[in-house]
């Protein structure tokens, strides 16, 4: 038998702390280190002429914050606002963007023996932004690269700061 290194992605998906949420009947991951905080669902400022999946912006302590509602953006079905409903906070090069889901789970340790490879899926959720999938006992982790994803050229968070 030989040992291979690892059989995840390379690229970010190393082992690390991972908080996991759910969106409709999956379990997502996404690395600890690009969360600030968790907030409960709040009323957002809707702006004209957005994507769908941007629900609007929030006032954070003086920082206009967009909020983006990941059961959108990723065709999940129905959109149900419930008190479980969470905002998670990300920091992201120099940006601070919101994004909206069903609930927040806990913060997961994986090690790299524990990520395996995306598969390459003809799915509503585009595999661009999956690092790979976590295993922990009978959970199934859908790892998540946000900065990759909150940058990408159709969510048009990242890169159209007015100066």
């Amino acid at each position: 038998m030989t040992t291979e290194t690892s059989t995840a992605n390379t690229s970010g998906s190393a082992g690390g702390e991972y908080l996991t949420f759910t969106l409709g009947k999956e379990e997502y991951g996404m690395d600890i280190l690009k969360v600030q905080e968790i907030r409960g669902y709040d009323a957002v400022t809707a702006i004209a002429n957005t994507p769908p999946f941007i629900k609007g912006v929030i006032n954070l302590r003086g920082i206009i914050v967009p909020i983006v509602d990941l059961r959108i953006k990723f065709n999940l079905g129905n959109v149900d606002y419930t008190e479980l409903t969470v905002v998670i906070i990300l920091s992201l090069s120099h940006r601070v963007v919101g994004v909206v889901v069903d609930s927040v789970s806990d913060v997961l340790t994986l090690t790299r023996e524990q990520i395996k490879a995306a598969p390459s899926l003809s799915s509503s959720l585009d595999t661009r932004y999956i690092m790979g999938l976590g295993t922990v006992d009978q959970r199934m982790l859908i790892l998540v690269d946000i900065e990759k994803l909150m940058s990408s050229k159709e969510m048009e968070l990242m890169d159209t700061e007015v100066a």
